[in-house]
């Protein structure tokens, strides 16, 4: 189990607008996702703000977000990257495996990756995840840079989206197709 602080919250910027986005394709009848949260168990709260200071999570978390795109299953992680190399240890084993076997199923599973220096977004395929972490674990590099990702899967905002990450779901699919 490990413990839980303010290092918790350095993503929810990005999730903010993930969560805005999810309530503008909910009332488009685009997709129906839901963010996931973490079960965790309190251990000290602050009796003043009433506000917990120090936390054990439950058990481990799978993913950030869960639902369905128009008959689809999803499924994906948003994170933030704040320098041009994203290291693989923020993508956790449980979690690849769970994406992996999400995929088996028939989902479609992905990490949404915001750039913070460079203000840009990208929807990181699950194969692209797999790639890089299974060169991490085999000896190769432990991390993957900006340079490696593939740009057509920018995410740009649109009306009522802002990370409209649907785009990138349907690049994925007709990649898959090829």
């Amino acid at each position: 189990m490990g413990t839980w602080n303010s290092r918790g919250l350095r993503g929810s910027t990005l999730e903010d607008m993930i969560n805005m986005t999810n309530i503008n394709y909910r009332e488009k009848n685009l997709a129906l996702i839901q963010k996931i949260p973490t079960p965790i168990t309190p251990v000290r709260i602050d009796q003043e703000s009433r506000h917990i200071t120090l936390a054990y999570f439950d058990k481990q978390s799978t993913v950030d977000y869960i639902g369905t795109v128009q008959g689809i299953p999803i499924c994906f992680d948003a994170k933030e990257c704040a320098v041009k190399t994203f290291p693989m240890m923020n993508i956790h084993e449980h979690q690849i495996k769970f994406m992996e076997d999400f995929e088996k199923q028939g989902g479609i599973s992905f990490i949404i990756l915001f750039f913070t220096s460079l203000n840009e977004t990208y929807y990181i395929p699950f194969q692209d995840i797999k790639r890089f972490y299974e060169r991490s674990i085999s000896g190769g590099r432990k991390s993957f840079t900006y340079d490696e990702i593939n740009k057509d899967y920018r995410l740009n905002a649109a009306p009522g989206a802002l990370i409209h990450y649907l785009e990138g779901i349907q690049r994925d699919l007709n990649e898959r197709e090829n």
